[in-house]
């Protein structure tokens, strides 16, 4: 079965059968904060006109990645934030095709798409193909998991709002757990233990939102239950935490950790991970009830040397200066599954939620100059700088970067202030500014008006 749209006009049974020209259709495969960005600007821009805008996701919804730690602690309700793709489609003018990619046709230009299982083990939809003119591949990162023993089988992973809302779950029943035994025999060793794996921003700010979310649970239900029935430890094989941050500012955020309680383990590689704990190098066994893996991401498997495309060892696909693949000028990719190293720079963009907001205004202009026989731009990485909140009890980071030539190191309330700009400008990125704006304030009420915590 292919999927592909054909423009058709009525016409007499006697009228001679002209060739019918087909729209050109630009697919891009992944509705994250690129790919939805850039199909809600190339379905403005095309809207009504000879083209085909198609994006292909395969979760119902989006929500922005650098919220799923939030998620995953029940600070914040997914259900009012997400974007529901299919609405999302109508409004910007691209259509909306529900599935996962697991390859490419490049002979043909046709992305295959996986067959579509539910939770029956019934299809639904076979494995078809959507032909394409231009394809865009935006399908984001996974988890790292760098050969690990155990760690696929017994980790909990923060990649998409499945295991976000997995987490969450498996979090309120070890406090309710723990509540119980508290209430019934006042048992002085009874924890909630939580092992994060990974010092980067991801971890740091997940386990800090833990603190958060288990001092507001005495509210709703777990009386004898607080933050100091919670034992955080954050394991980080590197010398410090944070590497990504100016050395001080990575050390004031280690402060701050120990300071809500969390047990912060440095240069301490993991070699192993079983059911009830994460081993070591030396044999050193930190037990826990949940261990979550946050130590470094990839692209999925299957981009690994796709339809003959290059690749990275960490399967992201290598895109030259205009964001198209090294191999395939119709091909282009951006975000966290693609590789790009400036010409003199020593590493690739790194993959952060900015790398890929800029390169889905690259890829929009390029691909308009492509369609029009236009010469294309290089991509040029603006790199505004990094910061990690620690849930409500502190935000740090450095400001600018390259655009004064420097870091500004920042702290405390302008910091979070940076933080929660960043999410808002995506929210008018993808909405535009009136809906965007409205979806600001209406999320300043539901602070106000909706519980502290998702418990559900």
């Amino acid at each position: 079965m292919t999927s592909g749209f054909v423009a058709s006009s009525a016409r007499s049974p006697q009228a001679k059968t002209a060739p019918t020209r087909l729209k050109t259709q630009i697919v891009i495969v992944g509705g994250g904060a690129g790919g939805l960005e850039l199909a809600a600007k190339l379905g403005a821009a095309y809207r009504g006109k000879h083209f085909d805008i198609i994006l292909v996701e395969r979760n119902p919804t989006h929500i922005w990645k650098p919220l799923l730690h939030e998620v995953a602690a029940g600070s914040l309700d997914a259900n009012l934030d997400e974007v529901g793709y299919r609405s999302h489609a109508h409004r910007w003018g691209y259509r909306f095709f529900f599935g996962a990619m697991e390859g490419v046709d490049r002979v043909n230009r046709r992305v295959i798409i996986a067959p579509i299982i539910d939770e029956d083990g019934r299809e639904i939809m076979g494995r078809h193909s959507i032909r394409y003119d231009y394809l865009v591949v935006a399908i984001g990162s996974v988890s790292n998991v760098f050969g690990t023993l155990g760690v696929a089988e017994h980790c909990l992973f923060l990649d998409s709002r499945t295991q976000a809302d997995r987490f969450r779950q498996k979090l309120l029943n070890e406090c309710l757990r723990v509540s119980r035994a508290m209430s019934q025999s006042t048992d002085a060793d009874a924890y909630v233990r939580v092992a994060i794996v990974g010092g980067g921003a991801t971890g740091v700010e997940l386990a800090a939102e833990l603190y958060n979310a288990a001092a507001a649970l005495r509210y709703y239900g777990l009386e004898v239950f607080d933050e100091s029935r919670l034992k955080v430890t954050l394991i980080e094989a590197g010398p410090r935490i944070l590497p990504a941050l100016p050395e001080g500012l990575a050390e004031a955020a280690h402060k701050e950790l120990e300071a809500l309680g969390v047990q912060v383990r440095i240069g301490a590689p993991v070699v192993e991970a079983t059911q009830e704990a994460i081993i070591l190098r030396g044999g050193e066994t930190i037990e826990a009830d949940m261990r979550v893996w946050a130590a470094g991401v990839k692209a999925p498997d299957f981009l690994k040397d796709i339809a003959g495309l290059e690749t990275t060892p960490a399967n992201q696909l290598v895109v030259r200066a205009t964001l198209q693949t090294t191999r395939d000028d119709r091909i282009f990719a951006i975000g966290d599954c693609s590789s790009y190293t400036p010409e003199g720079a020593a590493r690739p963009i790194p993959p952060r939620a900015q790398a890929a907001h800029q390169m889905a205004s690259v890829a929009f202009d390029n691909l308009r100059r492509a369609i029009a026989g236009k010469p294309l731009r290089a991509f040029v990485y603006q790199d505004h700088g990094s910061l990690v909140s620690l849930s409500r009890f502190s935000t740090v980071g450095s400001l600018m970067g390259n655009l004064i030539g420097g870091r500004m190191a920042v702290e405390g309330a302008l910091a979070r202030f940076v933080y929660v700009s960043l999410y808002r400008m995506h929210l008018l990125a993808i909405h535009g500014w009136l809906k965007g704006l409205a979806m600001i304030l209406i999320g300043h009420v539901n602070q106000i008006i909706r519980p502290k915590l998702k418990l559900h």
